[in-house]
């Protein structure tokens, strides 16, 4: 039986994607997001092949590229600059982590915004300051998409966001701000944590640490937003767990997303909404 409580992210990224396909059935040749990899990362394959699918199904073209472990920063970097002026090619997807000696922002910075499908190029997020919130991060905008399943009106929601990355915690806080929320930012050097999300309407979490909410920490009727991915020592082997104990804090909260299940589809979703954003962004430019 289905809990009511629990945001179902793989509804939401279905519904989304079925809006993006929408959009490619009409624009039969659309240019193809490319993946690319540095080095030999298992932890980002998953990543991959959800991209994959996802873009699979909402009908856009998706290529990997695998470059060597010890490619040079600015071999990198003409690759990409390359791929900038590739009409063939509509979005470029930098995996993370990437080697030691890779300067991620640098590689980050030098993919155009009009090609920036994961909205993590500096002018993206920037943009997000001017409510320009086209191509946001996507891990912040699925947080976003989330809460408006919740049906809660943005205006004026008290939104606590615990967690202050340069990826997720502060370009989800300014989202929100563009939404009309009242946005509290906790982090490791807030004094009481609880204090700020026990008033909260909506809790978001994206720390990296097992089970740091419980229900002492939420208001009753709250929803709560949990992007932490972690892996755990279960009896049955390794689990994997957000960042809130789901199953004490459900009874309390209003909405939660499960981990995993909640979050995670969202962010393939938002990814591919992205690309269309781009897609139509350089139409507009006149690049296609």
């Amino acid at each position: 039986m289905q809990d009511n409580r629990l945001l179902n992210g793989v509804a939401v990224k279905t519904r989304i994607i079925a809006e993006v396909r929408q959009y490619t059935d009409r624009h039969p040749d659309m240019p193809r997001l490319v993946s690319i990899l540095i080095g030999d990362t298992p932890a980002a394959a998953v990543y991959v092949r959800n991209q994959a699918r996802g873009a699979e199904a909402a009908g856009l073209p998706f290529t990997q590229e695998v470059w060597p472990a010890d490619i040079t920063q600015d071999d990198c970097k003409a690759r990409i600059l390359a791929m900038n002026d590739a009409p063939d090619i509509l979005g470029i997807i930098l995996q993370r982590p990437v080697p030691d000696h890779i300067n991620v922002r640098s590689l980050q910075s030098a993919i155009h915004p009009l090609k920036d499908v994961e909205g993590m190029n500096p002018a993206s997020i920037g943009n997000i300051v001017y409510s320009d919130v086209a191509l946001a991060p996507c891990t912040a905008a699925a947080s976003v998409e989330l809460i408006r399943e919740t049906g809660l009106p943005m205006q004026g929601l008290e939104v606590v966001m615990i967690g202050h990355s340069e990826i997720v915690g502060k370009p989800a806080a300014m989202m929100l701000m563009a939404e009309g929320c009242t946005v509290t930012v906790c982090h490791h050097m807030t004094r009481s944590v609880a204090m700020h999300s026990r008033r909260a309407d909506v809790v978001v979490v994206a720390v990296g640490k097992a089970h740091l909410i419980g229900p002492d920490m939420i208001k009753p009727g709250a929803a709560v937003i949990d992007i932490g991915i972690n892996q755990i020592e279960a009896e049955e082997g390794i689990k994997i767990v957000g960042d809130v104990d789901t199953d004490a804090v459900k009874e309390l909260a209003g909405w939660i997303t499960p981990v995993p299940g909640g979050v995670g589809p969202v962010t393939v979703a938002m990814l591919m909404r992205n690309a269309k954003v781009a897609h139509e962004r350089q139409i507009a430019a006149g690049w296609l």
